[in-house]
């Protein structure tokens, strides 16, 4: 009644969505379960243990009011610790933890600077910013260069940039000179990690520990718990200036309750699994994109595979198809990217990987 004309709308450019409860003997290559976490029971009980420990296990409040827990602060020196920065806060999912820093962080006068690929949730504070906002060229280090430089021509306010470390679509790496051009700059530069923890770096660690670069007074780093981590949440780590500056005028921080503790728990005992099985993880995505290369030709850098295709109702009808042979995998449609892709997560399945891959390479890549 009040909607029918917008849906229907959405429904002839084949841009309708649903929510779906997929069987579980289907084979899961849609998820951002990158690891394979959320099937570890063991993981599950350790994280109830550790709550259990305490006579409390709801967080009951905001961080700043009486919702901040031990086992919060337990996991935000554990985080911060291992990533070399200063401080760390948590955050009920990554959409409230980049509404967070784009709403607090620009003030009036300063510049924003968006990677025209980066997520819709920091895209969305384009409307709250008091800041001007702008858009590069996707992992286009001279376009961000010529921009920074003709606002820094009238203006000494500051710039803030915002990219991610590997991009949720496309699953570009971004590129390292961007991290160059902040610092000559003295630009704050945000990186969201929610593709990229678990997947890259010496220790697994993101895009910061893969480039090698030691965490500066201006960087920022956004962490997700509910991918590669197998929970939900997210995190923060900055500067203890900027740190606490976000507890004092973050509203996302502020007014919204503290996350969840069995989830931090959990994200725990999942990082320290990690650790402790590092090596053969390691072995394991090396394997996978191995197995990616020698069937399709195509090296991939991270385990997002995106198939870019030639219309939405091309990709509902290779999704569909695939279902029928067993298989999940996105159908990521515009808006959300600018030409339809399947959007293939490569997890070791190994014989079930082989095969899913020689099905698009026969019904989409021929």
């Amino acid at each position: 009644m009040f909607y029918d004309r917008e849906l229907q709308a959405i429904k002839r450019a084949n841009r309708y969505r649903k929510r779906e409860i997929f069987g579980e003997n289907l084979l899961d290559f849609a998820s951002n379960d990158y690891l394979g976490l959320s099937k570890k029971r063991g993981l599950f009980k350790k994280a109830c243990k550790r709550v259990l420990r305490y006579k409390f296990h709801s967080p009951k409040a905001s961080t700043l009011v009486n919702g901040y827990h031990p086992i919060h602060k337990e996991f935000e020196n554990y985080i911060s610790k291992i990533n070399g920065f200063e401080k760390a806060t948590t955050l009920g999912s990554g959409f409230l933890a980049n509404i967070s820093l784009f709403e607090a962080l620009p003030r009036r006068g300063d510049l924003l600077l968006f990677d025209e690929e980066f997520h819709a949730s920091g895209l969305i504070t384009k409307k709250m910013s008091e800041a001007t906002v702008d858009i590069f060229k996707h992992n286009d280090y001279n376009d961000l260069k010529t921009k920074i430089k003709k606002f820094k021509n009238f203006s000494k306010s500051r710039v803030i940039i915002a990219v991610e470390g590997i991009y949720s679509m496309s699953g570009d790496m971004v590129k390292k000179e961007i991290f160059d051009i902040a610092d000559s700059h003295n630009a704050i530069l945000v990186v969201d990690e929610a593709h990229s923890v678990g997947i890259v770096g010496k220790h697994l660690l993101g895009i910061f520990e893969y480039y090698g670069i030691k965490p500066k007074k201006n960087h920022i780093k956004m962490g997700t718990l509910g991918k590669a981590l197998g929970s939900y949440g997210a995190y923060i780590l900055s500067s203890k200036e900027i740190y606490n500056y976000l507890c004092n005028r973050a509203k996302a921080i502020i007014y919204t309750t503290a996350p969840s503790i069995f989830d931090i728990a959990l994200a725990h005992e999942n990082f320290l699994y990690i650790e402790k099985n590092l090596q053969t993880i390691k072995n394991n995505i090396k394997k996978i994109k191995k197995i990616t290369s020698d069937i399709l030709g195509i090296k991939p850098k991270s385990l997002i595979l995106p198939i870019e295709l030639e219309n939405s109702q091309q990709a509902i009808k290779l999704k569909q198809y695939l279902l029928s042979q067993g298989f999940i995998v996105g159908a990521i449609r515009p808006p959300t990217v600018k030409k339809p892709i399947l959007r293939v997560i490569l997890r070791l399945k190994e014989k079930k990987l082989k095969k899913l891959l020689r099905i698009i390479q026969s019904e989409v890549l021929s």
